[in-house]
């Protein structure tokens, strides 16, 4: 693509970033049959090469953003499926990253807007807030439907939408401490506890604690770590992120510094695609650009690292699992095999749903403040895999695993669940309806 921006532009090392990307697309447009929202809505405008045009435009002409960049740039889900799609090897994650920072600097979203944005960027990336938030959820549960008829106020239904019935109660697991091995050590990592998922899910780190302990890996939980800083990146709310991501290079630092990782364990792909690009976040920092690279190479999801420990294979159980490969995975990470061969080493049957390559619509925040494309995007999803026949779904993030929960009977667990299970832990809580039919 042909590009016009000035030297002076060009001196923005961000602008700069932006037009090597910009002349990379060669307007091929195989990205628009793997992107999730111009297959949905058949707009060009929601497609990457139509956001492409926009963004170039945008910053081209040195424009603030206006109201229709804004909407086709708020709809794109950062599934990253049309990098995987990509010929010509277009950084569509840097771009639209770029994008929607300068959405955040040049343009005033409607009232109703900033103020949901402002709640979810105040409440989400703190766990004890938003504990309280799910408890006070019940109270509000009652007006779920008359807040769906007010347009302005639809993110707050989906909000109610999306809460459990229940929190569960907080877990040890989710405090800083040390955790044992109980074999011959193997190595010592840190985990990344996180904020979400230990409110909605505990047992997702706890099983990865006590599956690593067994197998002979220390585990560390350090002090001061916060969250990963992907919620707020996402919003465009770039010194949010930055300073999250700072806080937290500095405390891996310490302890790489203290007793060596072997890798920084992440069990929410959302949270590794971010982690692992902290090295590009903070590049232009020079207190941090190297302790970042250092952090981006050492995070591991726990897939990846457990497939370098060369786990035993087990006898067939008899157990269909469907394999629902997050976006932050396959196409963040390009983690595609490591999950399904650690499922099938581990004695599961493994499927692969139809269009594996397709977002469920939870992408963050994406299905509160997008809530009829996520709607559809999730029951696409559901139905195919229903109908694999699995008896479980697995997958790797906390977000997946809360959408399509709220579409299937079919329970939904993360693959470390399964794995510590198989490798000598407790059935999950939630297969023990299961047991006499998978037996």
């Amino acid at each position: 693509m042909q590009t016009n921006f000035t030297p002076e532009q060009l001196a923005d090392p961000h602008v700069a970033e932006s037009e090597a990307i910009l002349r990379k697309c060669v307007h091929c447009g195989f990205c628009t049959a793997t992107c999730p929202t111009y297959v949905t809505l058949g707009n060009e405008l929601d497609s990457p090469r139509g956001r492409i045009y926009l963004i170039k435009d945008m910053l081209e002409n040195g424009r603030p953003a206006d109201a229709e960049v804004t909407t086709h740039i708020d709809r794109c889900l950062s599934c990253l499926a049309c990098t995987t799609t990509c010929p010509s090897g277009v950084d569509y994650m840097h771009l639209i990253d770029h994008a929607r920072a300068h959405i955040e600097n040049t343009y005033k979203r409607p009232l109703m807007d900033r103020f949901t944005r402002n709640v979810l960027a105040a409440v989400l990336p703190y766990p004890g807030r938003f504990r309280l938030a799910l408890q006070l959820a019940r109270v509000g549960r009652p007006f779920k439907g008359p807040l769906k008829r007010v347009p302005a106020m639809k993110a707050f239904a989906a909000m109610l939408d999306l809460a459990p019935r229940s929190v569960p109660a907080p877990s040890p697991f989710s405090r800083p401490g040390r955790h044992e091995p109980q074999a011959e050590r193997r190595g010592r990592v840190a985990i990344l506890t996180g904020c979400a998922q230990p409110v909605l899910d505990p047992g997702i780190n706890e099983a990865t604690i006590r599956l690593l302990t067994r197998l002979g890996v220390e585990v560390v939980a350090p002090e001061g770590e916060v969250c990963c800083g992907s919620l707020v990146h996402h919003m465009g709310r770039e010194e949010q992120a930055l300073a999250a991501a700072r806080a937290n290079v500095d405390v891996w630092t310490r302890e790489i510094d203290a007793g060596g990782l072997d890798a920084i364990i992440i069990t929410a792909s959302g949270c590794g695609t971010t982690i692992k690009d902290y090295g590009h976040m903070l590049r232009l920092d020079p207190a941090y650009a190297e302790k970042a690279a250092k952090v981006s190479a050492l995070a591991k999801d726990i897939t990846e690292y457990l497939a370098s420990l060369d786990l035993p294979s087990h006898m067939p159980r008899g157990i269909t699992v469907a394999y629902h490969s997050a976006c932050s995975m396959q196409h963040g990470q390009k983690i595609t095999m490591a999950p399904k061969l650690l499922l099938k080493a581990a004695g599961f049957t493994v499927r692969d749903p139809a269009e594996g390559h397709l977002c469920c619509g939870s992408a963050g925040t994406y299905n509160i403040m997008q809530p009829e494309i996520s709607a559809e995007l999730k029951a696409r999803k559901v139905r195919n895999i229903e109908a694999t026949k699995a008896d479980i779904i697995a997958t790797g993030n906390i977000g997946c695993i809360t959408q399509i929960a709220t579409g299937t009977g079919i329970p939904i667990l993360h693959t470390v669940e399964l794995l510590d299970w198989a490798y000598g832990g407790e059935m999950p809580a939630k297969l023990k309806g299961l047991e006499p039919a998978a037996a």
